[in-house]
């Protein structure tokens, strides 16, 4: 084995070990959940309004987040609250008093402790709604003013970002992927490849043309990572296969499979469907730039680390394909169970 590949197997197991460290560390219900929460505000009446709050549930558990009115408002009555397999939905009617919501904060208790955020859509009497984002470093918004569209881009954008970032699964599957690709250019096949195929079924799940069942998903890319996991091992033991041959090809199948999983996080929030086009765009592009960070910040220290890095003991080549195999097969029986 050259010196080139032997460093980029020793920078391997230690973004694997890593990555292992942060899974364990992510409670079973709370694990890649970066859905957004969703708030619609509708004012109805001078300083009424109606509200419908939707937080996401995830293996029998809801986000921890709860919506706090300012005090100057009031239940017009009890809220309604309707728990649903994949969120649960609260509708409130609330009076403001005079003033209204203008200049006041509504705040979202336990948002700074997760991974993901509130979308907000505003909607007042004298025809004027924009969306809004409350993320965990500022968990509140104020009905005042239209944010401004660079405003809104970032936010979405950072919501795709945060996705991808936030699932070591689907990072531990980039990473597989490095792992068994031999040349350069068939690393940008690769990637283009898993780029392409996630992005047809984000958009066709996001859009409603279809709407696969989370818990087989989810259980299925575990499953991805297992199968990459026994490619690489075959891989580094001389073997050869259709996706040792063209792994861009199993970069394509399996991606279909992780855009259903990046799908979650914008199909289940409950956006108006007129906003639905927009925020998938952004989000798209988002879970692009997280891919292409992760990947660069990978090729980056395999660089840098080439002039004090030393080879890897023979026995110890194939740690990373087995940390792989091993944390997949972890995640689908995990998965599995909650069926």
């Amino acid at each position: 084995m050259n010196r080139s590949l032997s460093h980029f197997w020793y920078v391997a197991a230690w973004l694997l070990a890593g990555l292992v460290v942060w899974a364990a560390a992510i409670p079973v219900a709370m694990a890649h959940e970066s859905r957004p929460a969703y708030l619609k505000i509708d004012e109805t009446a001078p300083g009424q309004y109606s509200m419908v709050w939707r937080t996401p549930v995830k293996a029998g558990q809801r986000l921890p987040v709860v919506l706090q009115v300012p005090d100057n408002a009031r239940n017009l009555q009890d809220p309604v609250i309707m728990e649903l397999a994949d969120s649960r939905l609260e509708r409130r009617r609330i009076d403001a008093g005079p003033e209204g919501l203008g200049g006041k904060r509504i705040e979202f208790p336990g948002l700074q402790y997760t991974i993901t955020d509130v979308v907000v859509k505003v909607k007042l009497l004298d025809g004027r709604s924009w969306m809004v984002i409350a993320s965990p470093s500022e968990p509140w918004v104020t009905i005042e003013a239209s944010p401004d569209t660079l405003s809104l881009v970032g936010d979405f954008l950072r919501q795709g970002m945060y996705h991808i970032l936030s699932g070591p699964d689907h990072l531990l599957f980039v990473l597989g992927l490095l792992l068994l690709v031999s040349s350069g250019w068939m690393l940008v096949k690769t990637v283009t490849a898993f780029t392409i195929a996630h992005s047809i079924t984000l958009a066709a799940a996001t859009l409603g043309y279809v709407q696969p069942p989370g818990p087989p998903i989810e259980a299925a890319i575990a499953l991805s990572i297992v199968f990459l996991g026994l490619e690489i091992i075959k891989a580094r033991r001389g073997g050869t296969s259709f996706s040792i041959r063209h792994p861009w090809v199993v970069a394509f199948a399996f991606g279909l499979l992780h855009g259903f999983g990046f799908a979650s996080a914008l199909s289940h929030a409950g956006l108006p469907p007129g906003d639905v086009p927009l925020a998938l765009l952004l989000f798209n592009i988002g879970v692009e730039l997280g891919q292409l960070a992760f990947v660069a910040v990978v090729l980056l220290v395999i660089r840098t680390s080439r002039s004090f890095l030393k080879r890897l003991p023979p026995r110890a080549e194939l740690l990373p394909a087995y940390a792989i195999g091993s944390l997949g097969s972890f995640w689908l029986i995990q998965r599995l169970a909650t069926f």
